[in-house]
Formats: C-alpha cells, structure tokens, sequence
C-alpha cells in the first residue's frame, strides 16, 4: 500500500510515517520510481508505534525493542528494558489512579456541600468555597 493509504489506515500523518523511516522503525520498499510500498501488517505495527509514543517510550526505546515486535524473541537486555518500560507505565497508571481518586474526592465534596449554596457567597467574599478548604491538601 501507498504511504496515504498507510497513513490513513493506522491514524496517523504521512509526517509521522517519514519521521519513523528517519528514525529506522520503517523500511518500506520502494518502487522502480521511488515510491514507498507497505505491506499489511505495517498499519498495526505503527499503531503498536503510536500506542508506545504516547505510554512515553522514545525513537530510540522503540528502535532498540523493535526486533522482539518483528521475530518475538527478545534478547536479555530487551527483556529488561520491556520490563523497565513496563514498570515506568505502571506507576505512572498508579500515580494517574491516585490522581482520578482525588479529583472523585473533589466531585463529591462540591456535590455534597453545593456549589451554589456556598460557592457563590465565598467567592463574593474573595475567599475559596469551604469544600475547596476543606480539601485542598491534595
């Protein structure tokens, strides 16, 4: 398939394709004229691609684990760095968890001391509503 096709089809810009070419992560091949040809299973490989971008791994962490996607045979020092990366993403979820906790804690506070009744009249006054108080050691 064609570089838009691609594209298109795993969600992503031509941009990104030609950056992931630059940085090794693909290796179209090329028509007599020049034009880059993907097969098949390039779409889910650069979903896997996007999926690893936004957990927070790099061009290089992607590069250097890339052969255990392509054969499913990591070395050792892939091995580790899977389980670091997958250690790293764990407690960011963790601190991402707490965070959700917190901001629920937050909801039912206002819920439950009514934003209209007390908000509007403290913050009339220039001062924060009481569930904000009472709550804001986060």
């Amino acid at each position: 398939m064609k570089i838009g096709e691609l594209a298109q089809r795993a969600g992503v810009s031509v941009r990104a394709l030609r950056y992931y070419e630059e940085q090794g992560l693909l290796s179209p091949e090329r028509t007599p004229s020049g034009q880059r040809r993907y097969t098949e299973d390039t779409v889910e490989v650069v979903r896997l691609f996007q999926q690893f971008y936004a957990a927070g791994l790099g061009s290089r962490a992607i590069a250097a684990l890339l052969p255990c996607v392509n054969n499913g045979r990591p070395t050792a020092t892939q091995r580790r760095m899977l389980r670091a990366e997958r250690d790293r993403l764990a407690a960011r979820v963790e601190g991402m968890a707490h965070t959700l906790s917190r901001l629920d804690q937050l909801i039912t506070a206002a819920d439950h001391h009514g934003e209209a009744a007390h908000g509007h009249a403290d913050l009339a006054a220039g001062a924060a509503p009481s569930w904000v108080r009472t709550t804001s050691a986060l």
